[in-house]
């Protein structure tokens, strides 16, 4: 295709995306507000766990407004992944032989299933173990008063989400170079000790400034790295 075609190609695929997106937006604004309170909810449990009373405070007039628009597009995402990473795979696979098109296929679902596994790992998994672990810091201060911004506590949960979806594709970002002949299996092999350093680092950049936040996605990051070596050592010995 020409870098015109290519362009088309861009503006349809992103045109299907955002379609899917609004409708699965404006259907999530029936139960946006139950949504918000399953995003919140790690929060609940660890202030309940700790015995400390279950309180959130809106400093400004609409930030319970705010945080009920963020939770719906949040599971507008969720539900029209599919949709979207079908349309940002169909747009790779138009610079792909024919062969390498039915990898497309496979990779467009899994990549829409790691990366809801991914949000809903830290909503259920990470987050309530993090939330436990702020709230039961002691600071050696008897009058200090826990009580945090709801439009921040969501802004925490939902941008963590994001990041642990986002971050869930390394399975399929291994196998779709090695497959492709960007990079060999014994590169990737060899590149362990790089890797494991190199996750951390990834998680001290994109996490907010705490240790637990970052070996939280440090390590299934690692994990999900060799992961994508299992898989690319199964195709190998399918070829």
């Amino acid at each position: 295709m020409s870098l015109g075609g290519h362009l088309d190609e861009l503006r349809t695929r992103l045109g299907l995306a955002l379609g899917g997106f609004v409708v699965a937006f404006i259907a999530s604004l029936s139960v946006g507000k139950w949504f918000a309170g399953v995003i919140l909810s790690p929060y609940r449990s660890a202030m309940l766990s700790a015995g400390i009373e279950v309180r959130l405070q809106a400093i400004q007039p609409a930030e319970p407004f705010l945080v009920y628009l963020k939770a719906s597009m949040v599971l507008a995402v969720l539900a029209s992944s599919p949709l979207i990473f079908y349309q940002l795979w169909m747009f790779v696979s138009a610079g792909l032989h024919k062969k390498e098109r039915r990898f497309v296929h496979v990779v467009a679902p899994a990549s829409a299933a790691l990366f809801v596994s991914g949000m809903v790992f830290f909503l259920l998994a990470i987050a309530p173990w993090v939330f436990r672990f702020f709230m039961r810091f002691d600071m050696g201060i008897d009058y200090l008063t826990y009580q945090p911004g709801v439009s921040q506590t969501a802004d925490f949960i939902l941008g963590l989400m994001l990041v642990f979806g986002v971050a869930f594709q390394t399975p399929i970002a291994i196998l779709f170079a090695e497959r492709m002949g960007l990079v060999s299996y014994g590169a990737l092999c060899s590149a362990r000790k790089f890797v494991f350093l190199g996750v951390f680092v990834l998680g001290a950049m994109v996490t907010p400034p705490d240790v637990i936040s970052q070996v939280a996605l440090a390590i299934p990051l690692y994990i999900l790295f060799e992961s994508g070596l299992l898989v690319c050592r199964f195709w190998q010995k399918r070829r």
